[in-house]
């Protein structure tokens, strides 16, 4: 069985897929059932009745209550049984899981491990969210046929864009420019430059410069489970200085990974941009370029596959798998951690 960070927050759900209705969503290997109270307070209960394990998914709500839809057993948003057809008395056993939440950015943010550990507090901030100047898109989502690290580590690998997405964001000159690796206490870093160049294809979309330009970006990976990719454009041959970068076309792409089994993963998506093109629908645009994730999905499924065919990870690393590397020590040394505290 697949070994997760349970003591972290993961986007659950979008808050416009959550409502009054019964929801069923496999989070970290557990049957998560979400829906809203009549007040808007959205809830998360295990989806397995306590009687014979019927998901409750198929049953109804009832005002608050959640019926299940073999014996009628009614389960409250604490995941207290408060009723049994046909007997007064409700056993002690019957009851089921309830998971904290907290609805931020849009989403439903749920926590699966400790519930005394569960402080809002610890969701990460997303930067320039609601700040003049900065355009929100979200609701972004796709299902991925593979492990979340084999997605965290294709996101902490600006070397693939350039063979994979041809087509939107990669890079023909970028093939051998070196990457640059960083780390903190709570994050991994991977940027480079490519200086001097022509301007991706999606950046010929909405690009404001004429002629040829910098562009950097730098993947950033939050374990367990968040990734930021920061792309900027400026025209060619401008210091690379926070003043100037400030004035180009920035982008801040946020990923959410959260795993629903070891080997498939609900990947969630949200984007920040500081620029807008009038007389062009650019939210419609850049929606579109979910077909770039769909090109990442189609090979990290694909070495999915083979994974569980040969159980092999990885046969060879090279200079690329630094920052993929540094990521997964960082998770390793978090389920340790976790591990080690949850030992009496």
């Amino acid at each position: 069985m697949a070994q997760f960070i349970r003591n972290a927050w993961y986007v659950a759900a979008w808050s416009k897929d959550v409502g009054r209705h019964l929801l069923s969503r496999r989070i970290l290997d557990e049957p998560v059932l979400m829906y809203r109270k009549n007040d808007g307070t959205p809830v998360a209960l295990l989806d397995r009745c306590a009687h014979k394990l019927v998901p409750l998914s198929m049953g109804r709500l009832i005002d608050d209550v959640v019926q299940c839809g073999y014996h009628g057993m009614e389960y409250d948003c604490s995941g207290q049984c408060v009723r049994v057809p046909g007997q007064a008395k409700i056993p002690k056993t019957a009851k089921v899981r309830s998971f904290p939440l907290v609805e931020r950015y849009n989403a439903i943010w749920i926590w699966t491990g400790d519930p005394a550990l569960a402080d809002p507090d610890r969701i990460m901030v997303i930067e320039h969210y609601g700040a003049p100047g900065w355009k929100v898109l979200d609701g972004g989502y796709q299902y991925h046929e593979t492990g979340y690290i084999n997605i965290a580590d294709n996101l902490m690998d600006p070397a693939h864009t350039t063979f994979v997405h041809g087509r939107t964001i990669g890079m023909a000159a970028a093939g051998e420019v070196p990457v640059e690796v960083e780390e903190s206490d709570i994050h991994v870093c991977a940027h480079r430059w490519n200086n001097d160049i022509e301007p991706i294809p999606s950046d010929r979309k909405i690009t404001q410069f004429s002629g040829r330009v910098d562009r950097r970006q730098s993947y950033n990976y939050f374990p367990p489970a968040i990734s930021r990719v920061d792309a900027v454009t400026i025209p060619a041959g401008q210091p690379h200085t926070d003043e100037v970068i400030a004035r180009g076309i920035r982008t801040a792409g946020y990923k959410f990974l959260t795993p629903e089994s070891g080997n498939r993963t609900h990947f969630f998506w949200l984007q920040l941009r500081n620029f807008d093109v009038p007389d062009y629908k650019m939210d419609d645009y850049i929606r579109a370029q979910d077909s770039t994730f769909q090109e990442d999905n189609v090979v990290l499924s694909a070495i999915q596959r083979e994974q569980d065919a040969t159980g092999v990870v990885q046969q060879t690393w090279i200079a690329i798998d630094e920052a993929p590397t540094k990521m997964r020590r960082m998770m390793q040394r978090m389920l340790d951690a976790e591990r080690a505290q949850a030992q009496p």
